[in-house]
């Protein structure tokens, strides 16, 4: 019976896509067709060439059957994504309203680009405190870094075996190299030794393992199929190479729903799987005129499930009092779903880690090329800047902190990192999230959440707040045994899967007072936390693609789509003038 349906299927799924050949094909395809599919997805349907995209099947029996209907309206299958029972395709742009109409089809979303988005760093955030008073280094917890490769070989990393694994999801190669060098930067801001510096330049967790899967380019672009690709690898093999973190410091356009985007969905399966997703939020928050603008926080960061990072700055000092916010960091809140994001920020202006000598980025930013203290036959230094460099400084901590307490879910360590980190009055959640890093913070609650009848600790600088969901709680405790740190318990949550209320001690829960952090019909007078934000459409379309929305002190958000599906400027690409930064020497 199972085979007969499946058979069926496909029949019905052939039968309609091949209304796609004839030139009068849209006419006869019903219009609930354009709900299945992305707004750039849509647009190509009337255009013409041929598209990439990722088609999610109806259910797990259909994926297998799409390949056999991509060829039958000569479209090119690509590479199967079970983790969220897909496929890649090459398609006509004629066939795309026929393919999604058919019941075989769950959703058809662009594959679209991806693109790669520490001497003062650790002790700024208290990376190095908590390592020397704690005696963690990360050892024993895998990372897997999604980036444009690793240079194994750097001193670095090489002199202490930090890579124990790579992959190539591009070219295919089984030894590891990065041809960009944005990969290498990340890991050492994860994992370096700082040998060449004498320590100076150490990563926030030197002991931890890298897992490095390559899916950006020799120019540091990608598809978002090659990164769903990776983080199934990651998934797949977290028991043997003992994964915990996945680094993304990556990030796509937001077309579609978190619940729909095949990325965000395939960063879920990793969640579920146990392992903290971190994300960078986006540079995108200052306009090219210099005004500051909302709502540009990038996929897979607009999702609840993945922890977002956004950017500050440390200003060249360890001091922290005069720690600002990174003028390009994108802000909250997330588009279509208007979800709070960022969670929180960390260091990401000006960050010195691993530089490759055969990369792209070697010649490109040469300017920005750092000696270290020992002799060799290059610079083995870079200074970066972008929320691309802030994300591994968070990994870095939440290895250090699965370290210190290896039960910790991904709830948990996000709440942790959230009520522990410093907030600074002058930024609003949008902005700062729940606040600034604070690893030895972090790592201290980490502890006690492993002796819960120890008492838990708690500072003044600590923030002592949550923002769950779209609202912020303050000033509640946080316990071990709380159902808030259920695996499976989607971040924002107001139920468990039981219907209890979900609760992160025995007196703070949902039902706790609390403040909607984000505008618009769900946000209303006392309501919200203070954040005045005009409603008023300045500008759309009849897909609702692009929405400009005012605030009181003129900043603009505008959440657009266009119909390329290109690279989004960001990261290492960075084109704001704060990111231009190389401190002087201390």
């Amino acid at each position: 019976m199972r085979r007969l349906g499946s058979l069926l299927t496909l029949a019905t799924f052939l039968a309609i896509a091949a209304l796609a050949s004839t030139a009068s094909a849209q006419s006869l395809i019903p219009r609930p067709w354009r709900q299945k599919v992305d707004g750039v997805v849509r647009a190509r349907a009337s255009a013409a060439g041929r598209t990439r995209v990722i088609i999610r099947a109806a259910s797990p029996l259909g994926a297998s059957a799409l390949a056999a209907g991509i060829r039958g309206v000569a479209g090119s299958p690509g590479r199967s994504l079970p983790s969220i029972g897909a496929i890649t395709a090459t398609l006509p742009n004629g066939a795309i309203a026929a393919l999604a109409a058919s019941p075989a089809v769950a959703h058809i979303s662009i594959d679209r680009a991806v693109g790669g988005s520490m001497e003062r760093t650790g002790p700024t955030v208290g990376a190095t405190v908590a390592r020397q008073d704690y005696g963690v280094d990360g050892s024993g917890v895998g990372i897997a870094v999604v980036d444009s490769g690793v240079s194994a070989w750097h001193d670095d990393l090489s002199l202490t075996a930090r890579v124990i694994a790579f992959a190539d999801f591009v070219n295919h190669d089984t030894n590891a190299y990065d041809d960009f060098g944005h990969g290498t930067h990340v890991a050492g801001i994860i994992a370096g030794s700082g040998y060449d510096s004498n320590g100076a330049r150490s990563g926030i967790a030197p002991g931890a393992d890298l897992i490095v899967l390559k899916a950006l380019d020799a120019s540091g672009s990608g598809h978002v199929s090659d990164v769903i690709a990776a983080i199934e690898y990651a998934v797949a093999n977290k028991d043997t190479l003992h994964i915990r973190v996945i680094n993304l410091s990556i990030a796509a356009p937001v077309y579609e729903s978190y619940l729909l985007d095949p990325l965000t969905l395939a960063a879920k399966s990793a969640v579920d799987a146990g392992i903290v997703v971190v994300a960078a939020a986006g540079n995108a928050g200052r306009s090219t005129d210099g005004r500051g603008q909302y709502g540009g926080v990038t996929a897979p960061g607009n999702a609840p499930w993945v922890l977002t990072v956004g950017a500050s700055s440390h200003m060249g000092t360890v001091d922290r009092g005069d720690d600002t916010i990174a003028a390009f960091s994108s802000r909250g809140p997330g588009a279509v779903d208007a979800s709070a994001k960022p969670d929180l920020v960390a260091p990401g202006v000006g960050i010195e880690s691993l530089s490759d000598p055969a990369s792209a980025m070697y010649g490109s930013m040469a300017a920005y090329l750092l000696p270290g203290t020992l002799p060799t036959s290059y610079l083995p230094y870079l200074s970066l800047s972008g929320t691309s460099m802030a994300s591994p400084v968070v990994a870095g901590t939440v290895a250090l902190m699965l370290q210190a307490n290896p039960s910790l879910t991904p709830n948990a360590v996000k709440a942790i990192l959230q009520y522990t980190a410093q907030v600074y009055p002058a930024w609003d959640p949008l902005t700062e999230g729940a606040g600034f890093l604070n690893t030895q913070g972090a790592v201290e609650l980490a502890r006690a959440f492993a002796n819960p009848s120890n008492t838990t600790p708690s500072s003044s600088m600590w923030s002592r707040r949550l923002i769950w969901g779209n609202r912020l709680y303050q000033g509640g405790d946080l316990s071990a045994p709380a159902n808030a740190w259920a695996a499976g318990l989607t971040w924002g949550a107001t139920n468990t899967l039981l219907l209890d209320r979900v609760a992160w001690s025995p007196t703070w829960n949902v039902d706790s007072p609390s403040a909607n952090v984000v505008w618009g019909g769900h946000c209303g007078g006392a309501d919200c936390l203070g954040l005045l934000w005009s409603a008023s459409v300045i500008a759309s379309d009849d897909d609702g693609d692009t929405v400009v929305w005012g605030t009181d002190d003129g900043d603009t958000v505008v959440w657009g789509t266009d119909d390329s599906g290109d690279t989004v400027v960001w990261g290492t690409s960075c084109s704001d003038a704060s990111c231009d930064v190389i401190w002087p020497r201390p």
